[in-house]
């Protein structure tokens, strides 16, 4: 990749014509009229992209940038300009995250020929694999989505859950920054194919925490109980801990909202390492004998003063105590 490590100016301009489809052939003002379009509605737009706005009179956009914008335009043309800045926000911070794993990736392959002859072929690859995986879970969330409108509602009803690493904060003190990589890594990875094994969807991960959706209670508990099978088998891995909630959330561009997902992120904080932590309602609604069902009494957290709690547990022939 150069003598001059990623970093450098050639590699750079490299990457760029490569991953970018071409030179930089339009400035600002430019791209604005050949969209034929409002200058504040074209910086909200790439600003929701993710990308700052940029006033200098340099060439910085591509046709194929003009071809995005113009898509997300026309696809929106007949709704509100929330509705399209809303759908950018989100491509743009589900692209942000996944680019920035692929720039560290590239950048631990720096020096090995094959990657630095074929830049070309491996933009093309990833292309291509980005779109396969996006139309998959288009189809799935095409199946959610009309489920959900067969019910009429804009609501749906499933259990909402977060895992997190317990100490993370004086923990990511105490070791470098590799040795945190892989042990973020390793706890993501683990999760999400437990969490999807069982049914379940990651809506997003924030820092040492994953946030999960599952629709079957008893799935929820299943996940509950297996994601603290990760610390015995990763060492790495310090103590976890859970928080669920069932009832009803809103779905918004891929997130969640509404009163579980507080409840879930209140439990999660109040759960002691090791341990899992519902709601009633979701201790209300598993029914599978595999699961035991402790009340450890109301907890008072923030904006819950009397908020009931229940440790999931696995059944050793117990029967689960009531919620009332």
């Amino acid at each position: 990749m150069g003598d001059d490590g990623p970093a450098g100016d050639d590699d750079l301009t490299s990457f760029e014509q490569i991953f970018l489809g071409g030179p930089p052939a339009f400035t600002r003002e430019q791209a604005i009229s050949e969209l034929d379009i409002d200058p504040d509605y074209a910086d909200e737009i790439w600003r929701a992209f993710g990308f700052a706005h940029d006033p200098s009179d340099t060439a910085i956009f591509t046709e194929d940038d003009l071809a995005a914008m113009g898509l997300i335009r026309a696809a929106y043309e007949d709704s509100s300009s929330d509705a399209a800045v809303g759908a950018a926000r989100t491509v743009g911070q589900a692209m942000a995250r996944l680019a920035e794993w692929q720039a560290y990736r590239l950048t631990d392959l720096d020096g090995d020929p094959a990657v630095a002859a074929g830049l070309a072929e491996l933009a093309v690859a990833m292309e291509r694999v980005h779109t396969l995986v996006w139309r998959r879970h288009l189809v799935a969330a095409l199946r959610n989505v009309r489920q959900q409108k067969s019910t009429e509602s804009d609501t749906t009803t499933t259990t909402v859950g977060f895992c997190d690493i317990v100490g993370y904060t004086s923990l990511s003190r105490r070791i470098g920054n590799q040795e945190l990589t892989e042990l973020l890594d390793t706890f993501e990875s683990k999760t999400t194919a437990i969490i999807t094994e069982h049914g379940g969807v990651v809506v997003k991960t924030l820092g040492d925490a994953v946030m999960f959706t599952v629709p079957q209670p008893n799935s929820a508990a299943a996940i509950a109980l297996e994601v603290h099978a990760i610390s015995e088998t990763a060492p790495s891995i310090p103590p976890l801990r859970v928080g669920l909630a069932y009832g009803e959330v809103l779905s918004r561009y891929g997130d969640v909202f509404g009163e579980p997902v507080n409840i879930a992120a209140r439990l999660t904080g109040s759960a002691r390492p090791g341990t899992s932590l519902c709601d009633a309602a979701l201790a209300d609604a598993i029914d599978d004998d595999r699961f035991y069902v402790k009340s450890i009494g109301t907890l008072n957290v923030r904006g819950y003063r009397h908020l009931k709690a229940r440790v999931i547990e696995p059944n050793r022939g117990r029967v689960s105590e009531p919620t009332d």
